[in-house]
């Protein structure tokens, strides 16, 4: 083969001859388009399925190569079905497919159609999409969804789509998702990938798959081209082409058939205190990791960290804008000479910017204009906050760098694969004497400097910093814990009912949701929800404390009365501790297959003083305890004392780390349900005879 091959800038399409890309082992397809089974009409069909909202009955996806306007193209083709069985299913009958824009390239869908079937009469009625079912949505500047609606979907509905894309990136090669959060059927992808392409498969999730499949073929692609395959360089996002000449060259490559099937896939279920399901559903991703030319050395195209660092760092919509601050010297000037010492100076540049810009809700690693254009309309997405701050903390005399990360709901970021596509965020990093190092965000009005807003604690960040070799891995663990704190003091009567007085505080990660949620409600909904949770208790008086002192705890300060029986009694049952805590676990399923993650660690303390009635005591009270998790995960311990007409008790539960393996689940709700089980023990009151 000419060396001028080995390169793809100037391939042109002559011809495609020969053997093309069979089906893997010569498999026949799972489904067959436009033609419903009518078993997926009858009901006892799905009674196995009756929590469920809708069922995958197919799902068909295959990706292979063709040549054509002179380079390599990736055609991905989908066939999918649908039962719905729910109302709540009827979502299901929306799809969005990604597509990926740059420069005068872009992914193009086609051969798109769509049914939807119903049984009325005895009869399948088959209704067809209309072409204006269909439209485009831009979510940022290269990425594009495609959204069509099945028609006249009802209960007991099967709805069923397909479509084609054609992708010029080669570095785009199809994702395949396996189990979503209602049951799957069967779900199968076949990948047919010449062998001048080494693409590394990465495989996550629990389930196991059906089948497993392999084989070799050869193809044969017959080209136009004169001068040779140049690759762009760059990260290996894309190869661009041109035509050179007029000679022709055939190349038959081997080709590797692959197939992977899941059957009866489980619907995924959300858990407490998880990231995102797009970490734990099983699935298989792509990534370009080489080319190999005939005749050639292995040329790697996979990015890497150094590459995507200077990317960004040089980035007009990110790294450059860092160079045109300058507009705010004078408020700048004015905070550096009324603070001197260099957190304070921080936190204070941090209030300026976060009171000055509103976050308007949209989250993203690249700002959308100009960072003055931002500081004039007095809004725009988590960059343009943040970008901001960067710059007022530099024009402020302080050091400080952008950090990239993926927040929680984006999915998990990892460190062994140079993605460009891993980030969505960025947020401020702050060098202070004595080699101190805080992380700060300014897009919420309520988050104090050197804290950042839960949808971020999501392992690590990447600091991104001039110079080769010195942008580095930060970790986003937080040094602030969810902080709970009951201070009780309450008097009983001989009816079992009860007044008192309660001192609340909540700091850290707890504090800022509780003050989300005063300014979302107001004092006194807010006041008025609690009393709610508490079976007839009145608050007749309440005050609330640094409310705008955002480093501190937010303090609530309140009495509250709760009425007895109609008439003494001889005997009293108190269960007073589960007012102030946890009501029930949270970890109710045996077994979980991924790890429980908190964001922060976890401190909640009652301290609970009693004052019986006169002429009562304690016939029986519970004794107390003290629960460790291993590894010095947490500790729960439980102390109660007694004295002549008073009782003490006090509750503390501490969970040192903010996540804890699968492997640790069962401890965690063990360690749940011990606790709940202690807080649950009566104090068991007699009146002296």
């Amino acid at each position: 083969m000419p060396k001028t091959l080995l390169h793809r800038s100037a391939l042109t399409l002559l011809l495609l001859t020969g053997a093309s890309q069979l089906p893997a082992l010569g498999q026949a397809d799972p489904i067959k388009f436009g033609k419903p089974d009518l078993a997926d009409f009858d009901a006892k069909n799905f009674v196995a399925d009756s929590a469920a909202e809708a069922v995958v009955l197919c799902d068909f996806g295959r990706t292979r190569f063709e040549t054509g306007s002179g380079d390599f193209k990736l055609i991905f083709e989908r066939v999918t079905r649908i039962k719905i069985l729910k109302k709540s299913g009827y979502d299901w009958a929306t799809v969005k497919v990604p597509l990926y824009k740059k420069g005068a390239n872009e992914e193009k869908i086609s051969a798109l159609r769509g049914f939807t079937y119903n049984m009325v009469n005895g009869q399948v009625v088959k209704e067809k999409m209309a072409s204006d079912a269909t439209f485009m949505e831009q979510q940022t500047t290269n990425n594009f969804i495609r959204k069509f609606t099945l028609p006249n979907v009802r209960e007991g509905s099967v709805i069923e789509y397909t479509y084609t894309v054609n992708s010029d990136f080669l570095f785009n090669f199809q994702d395949w998702q396996f189990q979503y959060y209602i049951p799957v059927r069967w779900s199968e992808y076949r990948a047919a990938i010449p062998e001048y392409f080494d693409y590394k498969q990465l495989f996550q999730g629990y389930e196991p798959l059906a089948v497993q499949e392999r084989n070799e073929g050869i193809t044969q692609f017959t080209f136009s081209q004169g001068g040779s395959f140049n690759n762009d360089g760059g990260s290996g996002m894309r190869a661009g082409s041109g035509r050179t000449g007029p000679s022709s060259t055939t190349v038959t490559p081997r080709v590797t058939n692959y197939r992977w099937a899941m059957k009866q896939v489980p619907g995924f279920r959300d858990e407490p205190f998880m990231t995102t399901s797009k970490d734990y559903v099983a699935r298989v991703n792509f990534e370009l990791a080489g080319v190999q030319w005939p005749g050639q050395a292995y040329e790697s195209v996979a990015g890497s960290w150094q590459k995507i660092d200077d990317e960004l760092l040089n980035h007009e919509s990110l790294g450059s804008q860092l160079k045109r601050g300058g507009f705010l010297k004078a408020e700048l000037a004015a905070i550096t000479a009324q603070h001197p010492d260099p957190a304070a100076r921080a936190a204070a540049v941090h209030a300026m910017v976060r009171k000055a810009v509103k976050h308007n809700g949209t989250d993203w690693v690249l700002s959308t204009g100009s960072l003055k254009h931002t500081y004039d309309q007095h809004t725009g997405n988590s960059a343009d906050v943040n970008l901001l701050l960067i710059a007022a903390l530099r024009d402020a005399g302080l050091e400080a760098n952008p950090v990239v990360l993926s927040t929680r709901s984006h999915g998990r970021l990892t460190e062994t694969l140079p993605l460009m596509s891993s980030f969505n965020y960025v947020v401020a990093h702050v060098a202070l004497p004595g080699n101190q190092e805080l992380l700060a965000d300014a897009t919420d009005a309520l988050l104090p400097f050197g804290m950042l807003p839960t949808r971020c604690l999501s392992g690590t960040g990447r600091l991104l910093m001039p110079g080769a070799g010195k942008s580095r891995w930060v970790s986003l663990t937080p040094t602030q814990r969810y902080v709970n704190y009951h201070q009780v003091h309450l008097t009983m009567d001989d009816r079992g009912g009860m007044k008192g007085k309660v001192h609340q505080e909540n700091g850290g990660y707890a504090a800022l949701d509780q003050r989300e949620n005063l300014v979302k409600k107001g004092e006194k909904k807010f006041i008025e929800d609690m009393a709610k949770t508490h079976e007839g208790w009145s608050i007749p008086t309440y005050a609330f404390k640094e409310r705008e002192t955002l480093h501190k705890p937010l303090i609530l300060d309140y009495e509250f009365a709760a009425p007895g029986a109609d008439a003494p009694a001889p005997t009293l049952y108190l269960n007073l501790l589960r007012h102030f805590s946890a009501k029930r676990n949270p970890f109710v399923h045996e077994e979980r297959r991924f790890p429980v993650d908190f964001a922060a660690p976890f401190d909640e303390t009652v301290q609970l003083n009693i004052s019986l009635p006169a002429g009562y005591e304690p016939e029986e009270m519970p004794k107390p305890a003290a629960v460790k998790l291993p590894e010095d995960g947490g500790v729960f311990t439980y102390q109660v004392a007694a004295s002549p007409g008073t009782i003490q008790i006090m509750s503390r539960m501490t969970l040192r780390r903010a996540v804890y393996s699968a492997e640790e689940y069962s401890y965690l709700r063990e360690f749940y349900s011990r606790m709940l089980a202690k807080h649950a023990e009566q104090i068991v009151l007699k009146k002296k005879s």
